[in-house]
């Protein structure tokens, strides 16, 4: 039960002395280095951690975005972690710009295991640490301020040694004062010039002192104050990397790694998305989107921010909330009718003044920058008494339409509506799905495929007959996976398409159930939706896509052949 007094059990954080604070009249102008640390602080809060296919191609994607540092894991504690370390680099897949970054206690057996998970790596950060907090020493490890410097010192010793005895990796080393925005500051400062000696620091062998904010605890500028405090206060200043560490504890993360920018921080640790313990890591996308939007390129790119979004979900098996900024389903929607005739006023002018700076209303970002468009919503009237749209098609029809299919869907619907002047029932929903997705057969129809494998090859060759405009013609293609051979396929034969996002389920029970796909595919620049359905869940996706190219070339307005007459 909450207390009405909860003085009497928490106590607030302590404010840093610091009366003649520079930062709040700082800007961010430009990108710190970023380190994902997805595969290491986000994969051990996952339920099921992620297997090496799903690291693998975590990896590659966080290589396509851009990072140039990535925490690849915690190769002494798992063997799990230590195999894929391994296969990064026995099998050469990171490249020559990259560095990876693996954590390890101040523990010399699993420092010495550090080492052997690493060897033969181009370039590699040993990022070690122990806890520093006055709780943590008391209560966790019965250390006192002495022999918890020398923990962290011992183990600078072994690691610089370590180092030394395998001069073919380009090394940098790492230490994190363990929930640094609780410990003492001038402990904080003490501990941290201990190992800075012991490792040898200089302007040319700069290391990286990562302040984690290891639970968030006080309001971010608190945090940007300990940082200012910090920097000035160290010794040699100029033979550091300062690191920040957010935690989303309060919820105000992204504002804390903002302010500890301003504050003096080079280098930010997060996730994509926010994933991590607990309430999880800064998000990385939202920082980066943040600085994008005030003009500043953040040096990572996400251009196709929703199938990086669908990667993320796939390899961490969580969903990514629909309202989150830049990504989420609904971020570029409009409910209310004021606001689309806003947006759609701003969107007018924006027109006709196509090379003035963004500002449209309601939109803090152009969404093609990110590979999305504008997406009204028009609802269901409540004058029908029927639910929802996506709500009626999968109660009744068992259609589970996603989330921006069913968006603009809606409209379809509601042009509909405006034709026929009829009450918006179950039947003609399905009816109007039915014509403005499952039933274009205008320009191309598939007829039937065939695919072809080779043993232990990840490669499929696909040929497909398809009728053109009442004349049948054989595509061929090859690819990873049946959908992009196709794909491959229609290029081949001059139809350029681009697959942007991808759901499939089942459609019924037993006997009588059939696949039904639903394909995003961009076409000409232009983001058009498709639907498929088959007995065949290859044949189904090849019809999505079909779908799509049909209602892309297609002049007839929505769900043309859905009018009262036909409906009776």
């Amino acid at each position: 039960m909450m207390l009405t007094d909860p003085a009497k059990k928490y106590r607030p954080f302590v404010a840093v002395d610091l009366p003649d604070r520079q930062w709040p009249s700082k800007r961010i102008e430009k990108a710190p280095l970023w380190c994902s640390v997805d595969l290491r602080d986000g994969n051990q809060s996952l339920i099921d951690p992620m297997d090496q296919e799903r690291k693998q191609r975590l990896f590659d994607m966080l290589l396509s975005v851009g990072f140039k540092q990535i925490e690849v894991g915690f190769p002494s504690a798992s063997q799990t972690d230590f195999d894929f370390v391994r296969s990064l680099i026995e099998q050469d897949k990171i490249p020559e710009d990259v560095t990876i970054q693996v954590l390890t206690q101040a523990r010399p057996h699993l420092i010495e295991r550090t080492f052997e998970a690493l060897q033969g790596a181009k370039n590699a950060i040993v990022h070690v640490y122990n806890a520093t907090d006055p709780m943590f020493r008391r209560v966790v490890f019965n250390v006192d301020k002495a022999e918890c410097v020398q923990i962290a010192v011992e183990a600078t010793y072994q690691i610089r040694a370590q180092m030394d005895a395998a001069p073919e990796t380009n090394w940098t080393f790492q230490y994190s004062p363990e929930l640094f925005t609780t410990t003492e500051m001038d402990f904080a400062v003490e501990i941290v010039e201990a190992v800075m000696d012991a490792y040898g620091t200089s302007a040319d062998k700069r290391m990286i002192v990562n302040l984690p904010a290891t639970v968030e605890v006080a309001t971010p500028n608190n945090y940007a104050d300990q940082i200012e405090w910090f920097c000035r206060h160290v010794k040699n200043r100029d033979h550091l990397i300062v690191s920040v560490h957010p935690h989303n504890d309060r919820g105000t993360g992204v504002a804390a790694a903002e302010l500890t920018l301003m504050a003096g921080a080079d280098r930010v640790e997060g996730t994509l998305f926010g994933n991590g313990e607990r309430t999880g890591n800064v998000d990385i996308v939202t920082l980066a989107m943040n600085m994008y939007t005030q003009g500043v390129y953040p040096e990572l790119d996400f251009s196709n921010i929703t199938p990086i979004m669908r990667e993320v979900e796939y390899c961490n098996q969580l969903p990514v909330h629909p309202r989150h900024p830049y990504v989420g389903d609904l971020v570029f929607t409009a409910f209310s009718g004021s606001h689309q005739d806003a947006i759609k006023k701003g969107m007018a002018d924006r027109r006709a003044n196509p090379d003035a700076v963004w500002d449209v209303p309601y939109l803090p970002i152009d969404p093609l920058d990110v590979g999305r468009s504008y997406e009204a919503v028009i609802r269901v009237n409540s004058q029908s008494g029927k639910g929802g749209v996506s709500y009626l098609l999968e109660q009744e029809h068992g259609i589970e339409l996603p989330r921006r299919l069913s968006i603009e869907f809606s409209q379809v619907v509601q042009e509909v509506a405006e034709r026929t002047g009829r009450e918006i029932t179950s039947q003609m929903i399905y009816q109007a799905f039915a014509d403005e997705y499952l039933e274009q057969r205008a320009l191309f129809g598939l007829v039937s495929h065939r695919l072809s494998s080779e043993p232990d090859s990840p490669k499929v060759t696909l040929e497909a007959v398809v009728e053109e405009n009442g004349t049948r013609q054989t595509l061929k293609g090859e690819g990873n996976g049946p959908l992009a051979a196709f794909i491959k396929a229609l290029a081949a034969a001059g139809h350029d398409v681009e697959i942007i996002d991808y759901h499939e389920h089942s459609r019924g029970q037993g006997a009588d159930a059939e696949a039904i796909a639903y394909v995003e595919v961009r076409i000409d620049g232009k983001a058009v939706f498709g639907v498929g359905t088959d007995e065949s869940i290859t044949s189904a996706s090849m019809k999505g896509v079909l779908s799509a190219i049909n209602r892309h070339h297609s002049t007839q307005p929505a769900a043309a052949n859905v009018t009262a007459e036909t409906l009776g």
